[in-house]
């Protein structure tokens, strides 16, 4: 077993899953990263597999698993070197599929479930706006009533998957007179109003789509109301830490990839008459990563456990998504220059990887954020 908390459930989803991005996702990730998406038939056949639904209810077709397997299956995806692809997963299955199976009603459930479960559904969710990040409450995007449903105006930034995703959970202001009056609404692609106004293009996570988003009055009838009006505030925390979790966790295993890949080229690579990894000033360092690495894997599979057990882990995930963050960019940064010239080449492996995992201190929260959070609780 690779850590106290692993179950052979577990160590077979992370097998599998590290088997299949061997197989289908690494030899192609550079014709994905060119067309700036990943293509609906991978994620339709990872459904096929049963690789969305680690955390679904066994009623709607799925595991019924908790945060452990969500962890496990992030650092198995990153072992992918393409984040890109990671975070496309991620964001259907550990960010925006939550909300639903949290808080869908019977009805919005026997609708979307199926496809959300085979890859069909891409789900996405549009909570940032240009004006609120980690400052949820500051969103500014409405819902006013009207009649049997509602208007939505407002625009969203960085929503993943939006491009070419199926069902958005938008997160609307429907109490002006409360910052925390949110409400979350399924809006389907194609929704009269609802538009892609840019397609972005990213540092890194080429591949993986996202997108402004406009709404020009868009109209939703009360039934696509995803749990309690003026509630969603409340039921976006409940998420929070699944989401941290998880942008971890797909750090641990691209940094692991790109320590071992590191130790590789050193150990080969020519250099005063031996090899780089002849020299203690490189060895010792990346000893020194690989015993961060290995405890960021270890705090953050122990939160998730914390998690599973009903235990509030939140100064927990929040202290290892800001510690754990900002570690897998220090490997980064030292694998990169331990390459030398080859490591700042487009062509290479570590390059990507790099660019990659500049965006984890700032996505889900960022590390300035999740200090406070720590530290209102210390």
């Amino acid at each position: 077993m690779r850590n106290v908390y692993m179950t052979v459930e577990l160590e077979a989803i992370y097998d599998q899953t590290v088997e299949f991005v061997k197989r289908e996702v690494t030899p192609h990730g550079q014709d994905w990263e060119a067309a700036g998406m990943v293509p609906r038939d991978v994620l339709r056949q990872m459904g096929s597999l049963g690789m969305l639904a680690l955390r679904i209810p066994e009623e709607h077709g799925g595991l019924g698993l908790g945060m452990l397997a969500s962890a496990t299956f992030a650092e198995a995806l990153g072992t992918s070197t393409f984040a890109g692809f990671d975070v496309t997963v991620l964001v259907h299955t550990d960010m925006a599929g939550p909300h639903l199976f949290n808080s869908g009603t019977p009805a919005q459930l026997e609708q979307w479930a199926p496809g959300v479960v085979n890859g069909q559904t891409i789900l996405s969710i549009a909570v940032t706006e240009p004006d609120a990040g980690s400052d949820v409450a500051g969103i500014r995007t409405s819902a006013k009533k009207d009649g049997d449903g509602w208007r939505l105006n407002g625009s969203k930034t960085y929503i993943t998957n939006a491009v070419y995703g199926d069902l958005t959970i938008v997160a609307a202001k429907t109490d002006p007179g409360n910052k925390y009056g949110i409400t979350m609404f399924l809006v389907p692609a194609g929704s009269d109003g609802f538009t892609v106004s840019k397609k972005l293009d990213k540092h890194g996570w080429r591949c993986s789509d996202t997108a402004e988003l406009v709404l020009d009055n868009v109209w939703v009838d009360d039934s696509q109301v995803l749990g309690t009006v003026h509630r969603g505030f409340y039921e976006t925390m409940k998420n929070f830490q699944n989401e941290r979790m998880v942008l971890v966790g797909m750090g641990v295993g691209a940094a692991q990839v790109a320590l071992d890949l590191t130790a590789d080229y050193c150990q080969n690579r020519p250099a005063f008459g031996g090899h780089l990894f002849d020299k203690g000033a490189i060895r010792q360092r990346l000893a020194m990563n690989q015993a961060k690495v290995d405890a960021v894997r270890a705090s953050m599979y122990h939160a998730a456990w914390l998690g599973d057990q009903g235990i509030d882990n939140v100064r927990a995930m929040s202290g290892v998504k800001a510690w754990g963050c900002e570690v897998v960019n220090e490997v980064m940064y030292d694998c990169l220059q331990f390459h030398g010239g080859i490591g700042y080449m487009r062509e290479s492996v570590i390059e990507r990887m790099t660019r990659d995992a500049r965006i984890l201190p700032i996505g889900g929260g960022a590390t300035e954020v999740m200090l406070e959070e720590v530290a209102k609780r210390l």
